[in-house]
């Protein structure tokens, strides 16, 4: 069990969450992580994983540079 507002996170959510310091944009984030493990075409499940954190309000983005 875990206490309230924990959460285990597996090994992608860490290393996407880990690279939202809010100085990297969501392009910068996925080529990182394409370089970092040789694959390409991670977008749309960076993308999916970061919109569920979102909702759960895990994370925060903006889309202008504030």
């Amino acid at each position: 069990p875990y206490r309230e507002g924990m959460v285990k996170l597996n090994g992608w959510a860490g290393e996407i969450l880990s690279r939202c310091n809010g100085s990297l944009t969501l392009e910068q984030i996925v080529a990182d992580l394409e370089q970092t493990f040789g694959r390409t075409g991670l977008q749309p499940d960076i993308e999916s994983f970061l919109a569920l954190a979102r909702e759960r309000g895990w994370v925060e983005w903006s889309t202008s540079n504030e």
